[in-house]
């Protein structure tokens, strides 16, 4: 197996990390301090990562796309992810990937706007009552003539407010299985002009500030039949089509936050003075160290791994789980010995690591739960024992 980057790989990580330092990093404070990323502000970042070829990476080539390789776009999204999250994500837009699966009109429509610059999308799956049991969900999709009439609440919807359109999954019928009645998922186009669509404010988060959530009301949202992304009752095919690497851009964003948080820790060990000597000498500092580091090595090469099988066709649920599963609890591990080693001085605002710690909190959560995650690991060696 070849661990080599190519020439092109790595000219899109110092790419990528130069435009990170100069770009973003001088607005983190602002950010963190507010709590708000400006608009005159994400539109004078969005026109520089323009310039400088870094939009729309993900999407593939074909589409209009920057059309990267699975291992370079996660080589990528590490660089991105040193950076404060509303920064990276509201500047230098990735659109869902998903929006390649639309018919040419929706295409033209909806994503090559997003290529642009010029619109944004956000996605709907999450309710009140319904998070890691999607098929809990209650929002439903009622063909009515030539339209769909959809009703219900979603909320936690990423950067909502800061979109042009959501693409949104509803129930729209159920079948019967073997375990009982299962609901049958299509998904939606959705525009914010839509009259039967109400956002309101999301919740304060701890994590990622600036990068907003906002709940969504469809009160009898007619969309026409056009409007529907994928065919009827297959939204979850699309999604699992299109949708697959998302966990993995998690992890990617992860490995950056660590190796900063790991940068600091070293420099900080090797310069701090305690009873005569750096405190990288002592064990109990240096220890950790390499602790950290290790546990950083395992969670790359789980998601390059994973990156590069998924190009290959064969990566699995549970190559992407372990991925993200490793790659979010190793951040939180190194982000809080990151701390521990700076001592009091870690939790000041005046460092980044009091944020790569709070922010590292989410990452558990969304895309799939750890346990989530541990759940289709833990099935994928059961169920070819028939357990």
């Amino acid at each position: 197996m070849n661990f080599m980057l190519s020439e092109e790989q790595q000219m899109i990580i110092d790419t990528t990390k130069a435009f990170v330092e100069q770009e973003l990093y001088p607005h983190e404070a602002e950010i963190e301090r507010t709590g708000v990323l400006r608009e005159e502000l994400a539109a004078e970042i969005k026109a520089k990562a323009l310039d400088a070829g870094l939009y729309a990476a993900n999407i593939p080539e074909e589409f209009g796309g920057g059309g990267l390789d699975t291992v370079s776009w996660l080589l990528y999204e590490k660089e991105l992810g040193r950076a404060n999250y509303a920064l990276h994500w509201s500047c230098v837009a990735r659109p869902s990937n998903i929006l390649c699966a639309g018919t040419p009109e929706q295409r033209e429509k909806y994503l090559q706007p997003c290529l642009r610059g010029e619109k944004s999308d956000c996605l709907a799956m999450t309710e009140p009552d319904a998070g890691s049991d999607l098929r809990g969900m209650r929002g439903t999709a009622v063909q009515d003539g030539d339209d769909w009439v959809l009703n219900g609440t979603k909320h936690f919807i990423s950067h909502a407010q800061e979109a042009d359109f959501t693409i949104v999954f509803m129930a729209s019928g159920e079948e019967d299985t073997p375990r009982g009645p299962k609901k049958l998922i299509s998904a939606f186009f959705v525009d914010h002009d839509n009259p039967g669509l109400t956002m309101r404010d999301g919740y304060r988060n701890v994590s990622h500030r600036g990068y907003t959530n906002a709940i969504q009301e469809f009160d009898d949202c007619r969309v026409p039949a056009s409007a529907m992304l994928g065919e009827v009752h297959k939204g979850f095919d699309v999604a699992n089509a299109w949708l697959g690497a998302t966990r993995l851009q998690v992890a990617a964003t992860c490995l950056g936050r660590a190796e900063r948080a790991f940068e600091l820790a070293v420099q900080y060990a090797a310069d701090r003075k305690q009873f005569g000597q750096p405190i990288g000498k002592f064990q109990g500092v240096s220890f950790k160290l390499a602790d950290m580091a290790t546990e950083m090595k395992a969670a790359e090469l789980l998601v390059l791994e994973a990156g590069w099988k998924y190009d290959q066709g064969t990566c699995t649920d549970a190559d992407m789980a372990m991925a993200k599963l490793k790659a979010t609890e190793m951040l939180a591990m190194v982000s809080d010995e990151a701390i521990q080693i700076y001592g009091g001085m870690g939790l000041m605002n005046e460092l980044p690591l009091e944020r790569i710690w709070r922010d590292a909190r989410i990452e558990r959560i969304w895309e799939g739960t750890s346990e989530i995650q541990r759940h289709i690991i833990s099935r994928s060696l059961l169920r070819p024992l028939g357990a």
